[in-house]
């Protein structure tokens, strides 16, 4: 099923998927929004692809505030150059959060986007799962149970959320995924029609072209500070070059 939306990508728009920052874990990324926020690292848009945060949900304010200078960041940036943001499965409802941002939900992706003379699709990553973790995803993204949870971990001193970030907290954002390449394949069969596909999610940090179609996987910000940058080939196609965020060095 293909998205009417057609996102065009800018040279030298900056790409960064799952950093899944928390207000005590992962602290490089409020430094990398403060670069961007302040121009030391330019750029005119930025593509979130999801999975910013390890947990942000709309509807749910506790989680606002344990996010709020990151959140209050991105609010910042978004009112001087152009924000996407692809809802992940750590972050969604995020309408209800940011005013500036243009935000897909996940049953808006994969969206259609283009650069220069090129077609491509953009996804977090998660858009093709089972039938139970459809379910699940359409559930817990229901703005009425989002609302009846906050009412529920509000009594109970927000241990849920507690809970939830204690467990996140401990798993590894940077595990190999066996058999990738031939997952790769079936997961993206029905959007051959286009000359690439970015997405997020898996952290694998991996390139495949099928055909004409250049597949690419990004690496993840919670790895190693990997982000990416938008460049054309000598033949005006998309391709990313990968930047570690080091803090006190340039990037313009």
């Amino acid at each position: 099923m293909h998205m009417s939306h057609n996102i065009e990508i800018k040279e030298d728009a900056i790409i960064i998927s799952d950093a899944h920052y928390s207000h005590h874990l992962r602290p490089e990324l409020l430094a990398f929004f403060r670069a961007i926020d302040s121009q030391q690292i330019k750029t005119s848009q930025l593509l979130l692809f999801g999975d910013i945060f390890d947990a942000l949900f709309g509807y749910i304010p506790y989680t606002y505030e344990q996010n709020k200078e990151v959140v209050a960041l991105l609010q910042s940036i978004s009112k001087k150059i152009e924000v996407v943001y692809l809802e992940g499965n750590h972050d969604f409802q995020l309408r209800e959060i940011f005013s500036n941002i243009t935000i897909f939900p996940l049953s808006a992706q994969p969206v259609a986007c283009s650069y220069n003379n090129t077609q491509g699709y953009m996804a977090h990553g998660d858009f093709d799962g089972a039938i139970g973790y459809k379910i699940y995803c359409t559930l817990i993204r229901n703005s009425v149970l989002l609302r009846v949870l906050e009412h529920i971990d509000r009594l109970f001193n927000h241990a849920i959320l507690k809970k939830i970030d204690n467990h996140l907290g401990k798993k590894d954002d940077c595990k190999e995924f066996g058999g990738f390449e031939h997952y790769i394949q079936k997961h993206i069969e029905n959007y051959n029609d286009a000359d690439f596909f970015i997405e997020g999610h898996h952290h694998q940090n991996k390139i495949f072209t099928y055909g004409a179609l250049t597949y690419i996987n990004l690496g993840a910000f919670a790895c190693n500070q990997r982000y990416f940058r938008v460049k054309s080939t000598k033949d005006n196609k998309l391709t990313l070059q990968e930047k570690q965020f080091v803090g006190e060095k340039k990037d313009g």
